[in-house]
């Protein structure tokens, strides 16, 4: 067996040890530890799929929290490539669970114009105005850090760390303060077609 091969077996073994240790006493440095080793790792699987850096630092965030009940629940046989596995299929979830919130708010969008023609045969460019209308008075009405969040997300296509630094906020409250307003947006577009 040559010194790499060694080397990888010696650092299999530790990190099971270390995640039987965790699992035994539930203490979060030793967690910490192993997965501040693979940290690298588990930021380059995010970046891939993700395609985005805050999105990927928020997913590494999310994955070592997910990680404190999984690497109990699971066998771990090989810690860095469960790791690897775990972080894979987090970030496919993420995207599968973004692109549901797009179709959805492309269907919404589908069915405001629909309902927004009221039987009126109406001019395309009529229909752009009063979706325009409708939707501008709703975002009027929203907090003003879900407005602020929404403008700079939607219309200049700025990041969530972009809108955190302009904000000097957390990037976790622009991620909320978006998720929020599309669903304040939803709910009032909602009532003035009730």
């Amino acid at each position: 067996m040559s010194a790499t091969l060694k080397q990888l077996e010696f650092d299999r073994q530790l990190d099971l040890l270390q995640i039987r240790e965790f699992r035994r006493t539930g203490d979060m440095e030793i967690l910490g530890k192993i997965y501040y080793k693979y940290i690298h790792l588990v930021y380059g699987v995010c970046y891939k799929y993700l395609r985005n850096r805050a999105a990927a630092q928020d997913a590494v965030m999310q994955i070592f929290e997910k990680l404190t009940v999984e690497a109990i629940r699971q066998e771990i046989g090989h810690f860095k490539n469960w790791l690897y596995v775990v972080s894979k299929n987090y970030c496919l979830m993420e995207l599968r669970k973004q692109n549901i919130e797009d179709e959805r708010f492309r269907n919404w969008a589908e069915e405001e114009k629909k309902i927004m023609e009221s039987g009126i045969e109406m001019h395309p460019l009529d229909e752009e105005v009063r979706m325009t209308e409708a939707l501008q008075n709703c975002i009027n009405k929203l907090k003003m850090e879900q407005k602020d969040c929404i403008d700079m997300f939607y219309f200049k296509k700025k990041s969530y760390r972009d809108i955190a630094t302009i904000l000097r906020s957390e990037e976790k409250d622009v991620k909320s303060n978006i998720q929020n307003g599309k669903r304040n947006l939803k709910i009032c577009l909602e009532r003035k077609h009730e």
